[in-house]
């Protein structure tokens, strides 16, 4: 084979650990959650610049300006107002300045902090979930199975939905969390109207799933949405308060199976907006209607694309100026950017000039100006910027290289810098809003002191295209440049996952060093279809999954090849969900570079997977069915050579059991020997202590076929 010389740029941070002694258990390898940085969860105090935290004393807070503190709560405090016996403090969020929000055992406490009382109190019924306040009303809106409620200030219940309907479900998430979804429960800005989904599944099919956990076993069924057949029908349903009514948006764009994001209030109250996107995802509206009457208004302006268009998240309003709004779209320009516009739709300017993905973090009272994350400087990096609204001009607020994480004050005069990067394990500042470090808050020291690491490098190959693949490589412990190691290649590849970035230790999993510290080299690559490069680094994969994100991983495995320490021999490759349809995928397309592989949760063919992922990235089976056919591994199982193991959760709802038996069926056809193990009750991520089990079960797998 031709021998390809690839350019490398290095961002290198090696660790001389030798002299250590200490190596990872399995336990800690998977659990062992002392070994990743760990910094003080600080918030703002409400809207008051003052900073919050616990630590021995308790609740604490500190001044921005001389760093003062005091104890505002101690937990001997708080177990008197609460009439508990809490051994430390709980999680807690702020209402305002003096309103600490505690809750426990069903019921939600506000807790005054200076007169060190409970203000209020909402202890809610038997069942509750999707807990959502409104501060404007004072309430709290809740669903109990499929229904939805409201509590007043009272602590009195009321009714929103009464349907008694299995198949319709009020007040949860629609699409499978998709488009940005987190939440069904939408409050009016001012308190007097909830907002809320409504989904009719009673067309969707159900999937089986067993539970053993009973004496004779029992099947407990789920609604699943496959590619290319019946899906939900989602509605949004504004109630009035004052007349107890409920009217439906008239929201009828793309026929029933059309999908409905971005929910936003307008600042009056009077309006709700709209990502109306159709079923096949590459056309989206922007609808306003009426909150009072539910008629359609009008359609600010439109989204279309040749591969999939993918809203992910709402409208956001200047507070000095509600007939404005900030919108983010990656389907203008090619980059995930910020756009400024009118409530009639008028593009009043692109907000964020910029070839890189950048994500929304705030905008000041005053409209001055936007703050801002963005890949600009490296992909693997997040830095804060803000742009002035009227000029267009903007500065970097973060110089510091790696991933920042920022919170800023409610008048967005400071910011919390949360950040690491591969030299730096943690470090927090506090900010002023034209990027002048005011003070550290916390450095954390290297929680891996102590163990015997390998050496990390953060870098980038070139792709045949000529783009830039970052990986992350792991050398094993005492290194040895005149060995031959052998190589487990980690994998994921899909959409939405970033695995290499400028953090702490490159953002490994533990598992990772602890394959290191037992002789393996350790990589992993971000192949074409990852976040954070633009949208046509993604939409290459459209149509096609995991064909572009084969080449890109190969590439990346005959770049590390040309090492001398390298056994080309002993190359094996590990991946879950995703990851785990990747590495099923090399294994059998490229028999000749890998031995031994273990799957985890893959999937198999894409007409099994959920409409709303598996359609936006394959189409429907009916439209592609070249693409389906290309991508199945059904038809790959004859080509398996080397040893497999895959494992699958019981109870996967997500990636369902029908997928890996449906492989191991074709294996047992084609007289293919194979590897399964399910883990009884789990679902898609074997989690808690079974995970050790599931993470030596990979290990032992490699172990015995692969060093």
């Amino acid at each position: 084979m031709k021998r390809m010389f690839l350019a490398i740029i290095g961002l290198s941070m090696m660790f001389d650990l030798s002299a250590q002694k200490k190596v990872l258990t399995m336990e800690e390898a998977v659990m062992g959650y002392h070994l990743y940085p760990r910094s003080k969860y600080i918030q703002w105090q409400g809207d008051k610049n003052q900073l919050t935290y616990l630590d021995r004393e308790g609740l604490m807070s500190e001044s921005v300006d001389k760093g003062e503190k005091k104890v505002l709560l101690t937990v001997a405090e708080l177990n008197k107002i609460l009439g508990a016996e809490l051994k430390g403090f709980p999680n807690f969020s702020w209402l305002d300045a003096n309103t600490l929000v505690i809750a426990r055992q069903g019921t939600v406490y506000h807790i005054d902090v200076v007169k060190k009382q409970v203000k209020q109190k909402f202890t809610f019924p038997k069942g509750a979930a999707n807990e959502t306040y409104s501060k404007a009303s004072n309430r709290y809106a809740y669903t109990i199975g499929n229904n939805l409620y409201y509590m007043d200030e009272r602590g009195n219940s009321y009714t929103v939905t009464a349907d008694e309907d299995k198949n319709i479900v009020n007040g949860q998430v629609v699409s499978r969390n998709e488009f940005g979804i987190t939440g069904g429960i939408f409050w009016s800005p001012d308190g007097k109207k909830l907002g809320f989904y409504r989904k009719d599944e009673s067309q969707v099919t159900n999937f089986p799933l067993l539970d053993i956990n009973t004496r004779t076993g029992e099947l407990k069924e789920i609604k699943y949405p496959m590619a290319g057949m019946k899906s939900e029908l989602v509605s949004l349903g504004v109630y009035d308060i004052a007349s107890a009514k409920t009217i439906f948006l008239d929201v009828n764009d793309f026929g029933r199976e059309q999908y409905l994001t971005g929910i936003t209030w307008a600042p009056e109250s009077d309006m709700v907006y709209i990502q109306v996107l159709n079923r096949g995802q590459n056309h989206m509206r922007l609808n306003k209607y009426d909150a009072s009457t539910g008629k359609f208004i009008a359609t600010l302006f439109e989204e279309k694309s040749n591969t999939y268009v993918e809203p992910q998240s709402g409208l956001v309003f200047l507070a000095n100026n509600p007939k404005q709004f900030i919108y983010s779209t990656n389907n203008r320009d090619g980059f995930m950017n910020l756009y400024l516009h009118d409530v009639n739709g008028k593009l009043i300017r692109r907000l964020t000039d910029v070839d890189a993905d950048v994500v929304f973090v705030a905008a000041d009272a005053a409209g001055k100006y936007v703050y801002y994350l963005s890949s600009e400087i490296s992909p693997v990096e997040k830095q804060l910027f803000r742009v002035e609204v009227k000029s267009g001009k903007k500065n970097r607020l973060t110089t510091e290289e790696g991933w920042h994480n920022i919170t800023m004050s409610g008048d967005c005069a400071y910011f919390i810098d949360n950040y690491s990067s591969i030299k730096v394990p943690r470090n927090v500042d506090l900010t002023t809003n034209a990027g002048k470090v005011v003070r550290r808050l916390q450095e954390v020291e290297n929680p891996n002191k102590d163990y015997n690491f390998g050496e990390i490098t953060l870098g980038s190959i070139k792709a045949d295209d000529g783009s830039d693949l970052y990986y992350r490589l792991i050398k094993p412990m005492d290194f040895d440049p005149n060995k031959k190691y052998p190589v487990i290649h980690y994998v994921y590849g899909g959409p939405h996952a970033q695995l290499v970035t400028n953090t702490w230790n490159a953002l490994l999993r533990t598992w990772e060093m602890y394959m290191a510290q037992h002789g393996y080299v350790v990589f992993v690559i971000d192949n074409h279809g990852t976040p954070n490069r633009g949208k046509a680094f993604e939409d290459i994969i459209h149509r096609q999954c995991g064909q572009v994100e084969m080449k890109d991983q190969v590439k990346g495995i005959e770049w590390l090849k040309s090492f001398p320490w390298v056994d080309a021999n002993r190359i094996g490759v590990h991946g879950w969900s995703y990851g785990g349809f990747m590495t099923i995928s090399l294994i059998t397309n490229y028999p000749d570079i890998y031995k031994v592989a273990v799957a985890g949760g893959p999937v198999i063919d894409w007409k099994w997977y959920e409409v709303m992922y598996g359609e936006r990235y394959m189409d429907t089976p009916q439209e592609n069915p070249e693409g389906y056919a290309k991508t199945s591994l059904i038809a790959k199982a004859k080509d398996l050579k080397g040893k497999l193991l895959i494992c699958q959760g019981a109870v996967d709802p997500v990636v369902v059991w029908e997928q890996s038996l449906s492989f191991i069926r074709e294996c047992i056809k084609n007289n293919v020997q194979v590897d399964y193990f399910p883990y009884p009750c789990a679902e898609h991520n074997v989690m808690g202590r079974d995970r050790i089990h599931l993470m030596q079960k990979v290990t032992n797998y490699f172990e015995d076929y692969l060093k």
